[in-house]
């Protein structure tokens, strides 16, 4: 005779769904990631600044509306600066 909890987990072994491992967390599972492709690009020998470049262009494409919002940050600093130094007036 099959005890109940044993009964229980041969029964949950018979569906078709598979049994997931448990994730990490998002900071473990990114730092995996992160840490598999610097290794890749030490063992392809792509210098730091390519890899950093590569990463930030990644993360920005993976947020939409994000290159823009950046772009026009820039653009209001730099009519900032333009102002304080005297080359175009405030409305």
């Amino acid at each position: 005779m099959t005890s109940p909890p044993l009964a229980a987990a041969s029964a949950a072994s018979n569906d078709s769904e598979p049994i997931e491992a448990p994730r990490l967390p998002w900071q473990a599972e990114v730092g995996t990631l992160l840490t598999q492709a610097a290794s890749l690009c030490v063992e392809q020998g792509i210098d730091v600044d390519n890899f950093m470049k590569a990463a930030w262009t990644a993360y920005v494409e993976s947020r939409p509306g994000m290159r823009e919002h950046l772009e026009e940050l820039q653009l209001i600093d730099q009519l900032d600066e333009i102002r304080k130094a005297g080359r175009m007036g405030e409305a």
